[in-house]
């Protein structure tokens, strides 16, 4: 007797996909997935650069400058939070700046201010710089490995929005009766 199977559910089939390619799309980039579990934050290395010396972190945030020398490149960062895939959230949080050297010639067209950045190094003390002219410590990485993220696209406008209707339409009751 001949065995039929029935034909795979199509939307069992389309939630699998759509649920390989989520998460394709929120994992860790390769070269921050050496990160440790915890490590300090950019508050504990300023206040206490000594204790922190050598330990490995993951930390990102927004460029702010990009400076080359012969051997090794220097960004410096504003910090941001990081979401759980290491990308620096879009917020106005932060817990301060700090720098990071990285081996090699960084284009600063590429590696421009305002780009996102993720890296992975050792913490390697603490320098004081200027801001304007307020002295700052400066928490200093050497880098393992860094992410220089994609640009974010623009938010989309919603299809539905007319100027003649009511905010809510169509999503609620219509307009009249």
């Amino acid at each position: 007797m001949n065995s039929l199977r029935p034909p795979p559910s199509i939307p069992g089939a389309l939630a699998l996909l759509a649920m390989l390619w989520l998460a394709g799309c929120a994992s860790t980039p390769e070269p921050l997935r050496d990160a440790p579990a915890h490590s300090p934050d950019l508050a504990q290395v300023q206040a206490a650069p000594q204790q922190y010396t050598g330990s490995t972190v993951r930390w990102g945030g927004i460029i702010t400058a990009v400076d080359n020398g012969a051997a090794e490149s220097e960004v410096q960062l504003v910090a941001r939070p990081l979401s759980t895939a290491g990308r620096p959230l879009e917020t106005d949080q932060t817990s301060g700046r700090f720098l990071v050297r990285i081996a090699g010639f960084l284009d600063p067209v590429v590696y421009a201010t305002g780009r996102e950045l993720t890296v992975v190094g050792r913490v390697d003390g603490v320098e004081q710089r200027n801001i304007g002219t307020y002295r700052y410590n400066y928490p200093v990485i050497r880098a393992t490995s860094h992410h220089l993220w994609p640009l974010r696209l623009p938010p989309m406008p919603d299809p539905f929005y007319s100027p003649f209707h009511r905010p809510w339409y169509p999503y609620g009751p219509y307009p009249w009766p």
